[in-house]
């Protein structure tokens, strides 16, 4: 038997519950909502201290990288590897990472990502040469593969109760969109202040504190008993998702058409749709396709990545934008995006924990886009004389509120009913179609700048004495092209999260109960 959902298609029948009142059949009593931990909220910031450390390292070191190249001797072609080997190693290993966590517990590798990170940061901190550096960037990008999905899947078997799940994921989700723009305050406020390196050795203290919280705090089942570790899926996953990574971060220098990154990008491809031919056969797959397959969690993930491609070529554009053409110093730079920062944390906290509940997800997904995409329209308007309040800031709000009425409701619907033997995997999925829309969307947006300033520069070069103020102008017009692609992306998120995600958060959304 099957209900009706408003838009005409079939959901199964929940059990029979008290709450059943066919005459026919014995109707059992409801099962009771397991007790709360009555540790929960400070596991919430023990976890939290976790997501705010990797999320913190995608963009910490972006105003920082300046100096360290100039410490270290870096060459222009090799500094990207500081900026890359984090993004290569983190967005290809999470998979791996997720499975680990199912395998040999969430709160034991939670831990060991904590630790490895905490040493990868104090190595990369402490590095004498580039290679060090990029190679301690590699570490601290393994580490926090395996630690990102091990840190949501325990958010999401320690609440689920729906108003405080709301609370705790709006408290993720401003994080998780947060995070990236707070690094660059930091960034700028330690290269300033002290130097270069502080953006790595600031990891350290932050990760003691959660370790010192975790054993306390952190409730979660033991590993799965009798699993094992799809090798196959593993080479060909990473594998896939590491070519795909390296061949965008290589389409910016070299190209589109170079006949290396074409290679990379199709044997990204192939060794993806391997992958998922592997995961239909497989014995203990490494991502049961039964994760993907459910429509409103596919919808979550879609929109999630459409989010983030079309989001974060903001930092980067608004970083050049604010010290090249501005003239912003790195300090002021970084608090310039104290606004988006602050809008993400309402809009995730005090506007979508409070509607989630009692609010369809895709309400919120879908309006979440609509503003950020009013938001990038805004800045596409910017020229070479704008000033921060009146032309940057109210985009800059409207970009926060939008991410933040997003990504909360994304984290928690993407993430409910899932099976406790799957949560860790379906944590990294969603850490994955993350990081590669950032990685994606990063290089897309930036090669269409590019090429729109380039075009812009040579229609309009004519007068040599005028030749400074027109790279600047051609500079923000790349900008602007660029914005205007991202809000196109962005009312494409709304538009699926509209479509897809159709159902409400479920009462009790958590399948496993902490132990």
């Amino acid at each position: 038997m099957s209900k009706k959902r408003p838009g005409g298609e079939s959901l199964p029948s929940a059990p029979s519950t008290a709450t059943d009142r066919s005459p026919d059949r014995e109707v059992p009593a409801a099962t009771p909502a397991p007790a709360p931990d009555p540790k929960r909220w400070w596991a919430l910031a023990v976890i939290a201290l976790a997501q705010l450390m990797v999320i913190l390292d995608g963009t910490i070191v972006n105003i920082a990288l300046p100096s360290a190249q100039r410490a270290l001797g870096m060459s222009d072609a090799d500094r990207q590897w500081v900026i890359t080997a984090y993004t290569l190693a983190f967005g290809g290993l999470l998979l791996l990472g997720g499975r680990i966590a199912d395998l040999v517990g969430r709160k034991r590798t939670f831990v060991i990502g904590l630790a490895g990170f905490a040493a990868a940061s104090a190595l990369g901190g402490a590095a004498a040469s580039p290679g060090m550096l990029f190679a301690a960037r590699a570490l601290q990008g393994a580490f926090a593969a395996v630690l990102a999905p091990s840190a949501l899947s325990l958010l999401t078997a320690t609440f689920t109760d729906p108003k405080e799940r709301a609370r705790a994921f709006g408290v993720y989700g401003a994080l998780a969109g947060g995070g990236s723009a707070v690094g660059l305050i930091v960034g700028g406020l330690l290269t300033e202040y002290l130097n270069w390196r502080w953006s790595l050795y600031v990891n350290v203290p932050i990760a003691l504190a959660a370790l010192l919280g975790a054993p306390a705090f952190l409730r979660d089942r033991s590993g799965r008993q009798g699993g094992h570790l799809d090798v196959p899926g593993a080479l060909l996953g990473c594998g896939g998702l590491v070519a795909l990574v390296y061949g965008f971060s290589e389409a910016e220098p070299r190209g589109w058409t170079s006949p290396s990154v074409l290679t990379l990008l199709a044997a990204g491809v192939i060794l993806l749709a391997a992958f998922v031919w592997w995961q239909s056969r497989a014995a203990s797959p490494l991502l049961p396709l039964r994760i993907v397959k459910d429509r409103v969690r596919a919808g979550s993930l879609a929109t999630m990545g459409l989010a983030t491609i079309g989001m974060f070529g903001v930092f980067l554009f608004l970083t050049y934008y604010l010290q090249v053409v501005l003239g912003y110093p790195p300090v002021r730079t970084g608090l310039a995006f104290v606004p988006i920062s602050a809008g993400i944390v309402i809009g995730a906290t005090q506007i979508a924990a409070r509607l989630l509940p009692r609010t369809a997800p895709r309400t919120l997904m879908s309006s979440g886009m609509v503003l950020a995409a009013a938001g990038m329209v805004l800045l596409s308007s910017l020229t070479v004389h704008a000033q921060y309040v009146p032309h940057v800031l109210p985009a800059l709000l409207l970009l926060g509120l939008g991410m933040g009425l997003t990504f909360m409701p994304v984290y928690a619907t993407a993430t409910a009913g899932v099976p406790a033997q799957d949560a860790g995997v379906a944590s990294a999925v969603l850490n994955t179609v993350q990081q590669m829309g950032a990685s994606l969307g990063t290089v897309l947006l930036n090669t269409i700048a590019t090429g729109a300033t380039s075009r812009y520069v040579h229609s309009r070069l004519r007068d040599p004495a005028h030749g400074g103020a027109t790279l600047n102008e051609g500079m923000v017009h790349g900008f602007s092209v660029a914005y205007w692609c991202s809000a196109s992306v962005l009312l494409l998120a709304a538009l699926v999260a509209g479509l897809t995600v159709w159902h409400k958060t479920p009462k009790h959304a958590g399948n496993d109960a902490p132990a």
